[in-house]
Order: structure tokens, then sequence, then C-alpha cells
């Protein structure tokens, strides 16, 4: 089954260059993780979504996530599946790199959010690790002064890499002039911890239900509510990724933040998604969105979904 979505207007420009020049090498894509964070909430699963300034390939409004780090490579305490195990179910050779991803997607959620997939044994996390020195730390991670393994050897923790869901790994489309190959992975707020913006980084961010940001994709609601130049009049399909928008309707699907995750258990390794380009600058194929510009505006991505959660509308 294949499934259609908007081309962000910043890739309009590198689609149709794809388009009227051919099909070329793709460039090297930057390995990144991104982690969706889900609570519940009154109105069914709810989840952290970020505002990101400037053009990303994880999209303008997305889950916590970043590129890897060398130093997410480094040894420290490690609880739940090993990295050669983990690196099977991810569908890497290299179980270093599988150690990236899984450090890399706990080090971006605690800089951008304060939660922290870290405590002293396999059943504990810390408490409370958003503010005071914590934030010391959060900003040093980001300047790249300090390594999350650094940050866990000093404090005696390990890695609660147990806590992670493995969802997907997801390619940047090969006509990008920024590519990233993504690991998507989901988990629970732990228990005695809260979500806060990273000081002096950060515009919006905010737990919003996953319902009502599907009903409303769209409109124009989740743009003007964060109120940025960038977001203000747009729909879900021009803000954010594919691999976020199946995501969310995931969440609103399910009952319950347990019935979620769930959901996410894979058998063997996770599924791995391109988006391709489709169409032509003068026909979107996408219902209800006409071509709009010489520019790459009546360009779609189409992506491959290989059934069971990923296939449902």
């Amino acid at each position: 089954m294949s499934r259609l979505f908007e081309l962000p207007e910043d890739q309009h420009a590198a689609a149709r260059s794809w388009w009227v020049h051919g099909e070329r090498r793709p460039r090297a894509a930057r390995r990144a993780s991104s982690v969706a964070v889900v609570r519940d909430g009154l109105n069914g699963v709810e989840t952290l979504l970020r505002y990101r300034p400037g053009l990303t390939p994880l999209g303008s409004v997305a889950f916590p996530g970043g590129s890897l780090d060398a130093a997410d490579e480094d040894d420290c305490p490690w609880f739940g599946p090993t990295p050669a195990q983990w690196s099977r179910l991810l569908r890497v050779d290299d179980h270093r790199v599988a150690r990236r991803h899984l450090a890399g997607a706990i080090r971006e959620l605690f800089e951008e959010t304060g939660i922290l997939l870290a405590g002293p044994d396999a059943h504990a996390v810390v408490a409370n690790p958003g503010g005071g020195e914590w934030m010391q730390s959060r900003v040093a991670l980001d300047r790249q002064e300090l390594s999350l393994p650094d940050l866990v050897n000093r404090r005696g923790f390990g890695l609660r890499t147990d806590l992670l869901r493995a969802v997907g790994r997801w390619h940047s489309p090969y006509f990008s002039h920024r590519r990233f190959d993504t690991q998507y992975f989901a988990v629970a707020v732990p228990h005695g911890q809260d979500t806060s913006l990273m000081e002096g980084k950060g515009v919006w961010s905010a737990w919003v239900p996953a319902r009502w940001v599907v009903a409303g994709r769209d409109s124009t609601v989740l743009g003007d509510a964060i109120g940025q130049e960038e977001t203000v009049g747009r729909t879900l399909g021009r803000l954010t990724v594919p691999a976020v928008e199946l995501l969310l309707e995931r969440m609103a699907e399910a009952g319950s933040t347990v019935e979620f995750l769930m959901d996410l258990t894979i058998r063997g390794g996770v599924p791995e998604f391109t988006p391709e380009l489709h169409g032509s600058p003068e026909d979107s194929g996408v219902p209800g969105v006409p071509g709009e510009d010489a520019d790459g505006g009546g360009f779609s991505l189409s992506v491959d979904l290989p059934g069971g959660r990923w296939a449902r509308a």
C-alpha cells in the first residue's frame, strides 16, 4: 500500500531539479535519532511536539531528535537489550552504530525535554532531571562540552534502553539536499519526570492530544497555535514529515499509552521507508492539493507501507 504526502516547500527546488535533470547519486545521509514521547491525557494519547526554526529533514514540527555524535558510541553502563541485539532490530550491520542510535536518542531527548532515560539500576530512573544543575548538563551536552556517556559515568547511572520502543527507520528522499538516516523510537514519560525547554534554546514545545492534531490536519490550527511566521496558515503536511504524521495516526487510534506502545512491538527488524518523488510540477497527485508553482509545488511524496499498523489510514 502506498500513501501520498505533501512535499514541504523547502524541498520544492530540489525536487524540481531532480525531476528536470534526471536522477543522480543521492547525497550522503547523516545518521539521526528521534523519540516520540507519549502520556495519557483527558483526550487520549498525548505527545510532545516541538517547533524547529530553520530547515531540517526532521520537519519544522517534530518529535525530539537530531544528529548523532561520535561520543554517543563511548562506553557506559547499559540496561536492556545489548547493542548487538539492537543492531539486528534496527537493521544496522555494526553494533557500534546501534549504540550510537540509542545513546543519541536518549541524549537528544534529555537535551530538548529534560527527560533522562537513565538510572542506578535496571528498575529505576533518576528523579526530576530537567532543571537546576541538570539544566547545566543539558546545555553542556548541546554545546558538545559534555558527552552523554561521560554524564552517566560520573553519576553512576546506566542508560535505560529497555524503555525505548523501536518504530522504524526512515531515509530522507533521494533528491533532498540534506538527508538523514533516522531511527524513530517511542517512550512513555518515566514516573517522576517532567518536561521543560532547555535554557536559551527552543521556541515552542507543547503536549498535544494526537486525536486533535490528526482531526485538524487539513486545517491550520496547529500552525496557528505555534504562532511562528513559518507555521501560521500552514497545514500539518507542510509542517512535518511523513514519519511524524503516521505515528500521530497510530497514537490517535490507541486508547491509551500502553496500547500505543504495545502496538509497536516488532518481530524481526524495524520497517524501512524512503519517500519517493511523485507527480510533476503541474499536478501534485494529492487529492485537494493542486499544483501551485514552477518551483516544485506540484510534487508530493509517495511512501510504500508494509502493512499492519503502518497501512491503516
